[in-house]
């Protein structure tokens, strides 16, 4: 499950770890959620949105969107009531707090036993993405795809991460053709053509492993079906550049420098991030070119998902809080896997 980044100096990620390295945030749930390198660097965030912006007017995105798809915009749907976890399973602990998230500046770093806890966590969720991915039919909703995977992550065990998870409703995230991340599953029917992200995260024995994937929905089109692989292409090349040592901003050089060749935009907002005992934690991983410091270190857990475009990269939020489409309404995928970083490179967990 993607986050965004706080408009501080370094960016934080909200988390539910308690402890004393750990301070309560001031701002609201959704200000936490939005990347800002800093006002030291206003100078070189507008020469960033300058050149986002000729690389938009060079490639002639949006003139691209209108032309080769012709689709409805998404509308919410009807959500249904939220679907109850038996009382034997084990609840991550920011179901119980009633304060605004916690804000940690950690990384996740494990023992033997915490790596053993974090494959056992990251295979579930892999399975779990994969069933879920064979659900996806026209005529079936994203809400009978969350209750689906409700059920499938409750009989092994395990907690569906998300739900209630800062007031989040569903089980699972369900981002249909231009939302780029944070959909609610409900009552629209998907259709012919379609493509969906799917966002898996449980919670199982205190640690949670998240995968996301996107799926084509019957006959794709030529153009959604190339950002969709090079989407995935992306996430693979930027886990084969991790190691110790690595700088984190190598990811974002490696996702854009790919997504640049095939004119695709490379969403800002949203990050990868430290996960295990923490649903969010440190490191920020940004998929696009930076310079923010850090490197990579043994042991430590987190995921890459970058969420590339065919059009605008901005997003706009709804009503609800979470849904985010892109502003000119061109599709939009992502891929996502929790990475352990070893001696050899990077172990990804959320693989069947």
């Amino acid at each position: 499950m993607a986050m965004a980044c706080s408009n501080s100096l370094q960016p934080r990620l909200v988390s539910s770890i308690l402890g004393d390295r750990l301070v309560y945030s001031a701002k609201p749930f959704r200000s936490l959620l939005s990347y800002n390198l800093g006002r030291n660097r206003q100078v070189a965030n507008q020469q960033s949105r300058v050149l986002c912006s000729l690389v938009d007017m060079f490639f002639k995105r949006s003139k691209k969107v209108d032309e080769t798809l012709n689709r409805k915009r998404l509308k919410p749907g009807k959500i249904s009531p939220r679907l109850k976890v038996p009382n034997h399973i084990m609840k991550p602990p920011y179901l119980k707090s009633t304060q605004p998230p916690r804000v940690s500046d950690g990384l996740e770093l494990h023992d033997e036993k915490g790596i053993e806890s974090m494959r056992a966590s990251g295979k579930l969720a892999a399975q779990v993405l994969q069933f879920a991915g064979t659900l996806v039919k026209p005529g079936v909703t994203t809400d009978e795809i969350d209750k689906a995977v409700h059920e499938m992550i409750i009989e092994n065990g395990a907690y569906p991460s998300p739900l209630g998870y800062c007031g989040f409703p569903k089980s699972v995230c369900t981002s249909v053709n231009e939302c780029i991340c944070h959909g609610i599953p409900d009552s629209r029917p998907l259709e012919d053509g379609d493509i969906i992200n799917i966002d898996v995260t449980v919670y199982l024995n205190g640690y949670h492993g998240d995968t996301s994937a996107t799926f084509f929905c019957g006959g794709v089109e030529e153009e959604a079906r190339q950002l969709v692989e090079v989407t995935k292409t992306c996430l693979g090349k930027a886990i084969s550049i991790c190691a110790p040592g690595v700088e984190y901003s190598l990811v974002g050089k490696t996702i854009q420098d790919h997504a640049d060749k095939f004119k695709l935009g490379v969403v800002r907002n949203f990050v990868g991030h430290g996960v295990g005992r923490v649903f969010h934690a440190d490191p920020v991983i940004l998929h696009f070119r930076n310079r923010e410091p850090g490197r990579m270190v043994l042991g430590q857990t987190f995921t890459i998902e970058p969420m590339l475009t065919m059009g605008s990269i901005d997003p706009v939020i709804w009503d609800d809080d979470w849904t985010a489409v892109t502003k000119d309404g061109s599709l939009s995928a992502q891929f996502e896997h929790t990475l352990l970083i070893t001696e050899n490179g990077a172990e990804i967990l959320t693989k069947c």
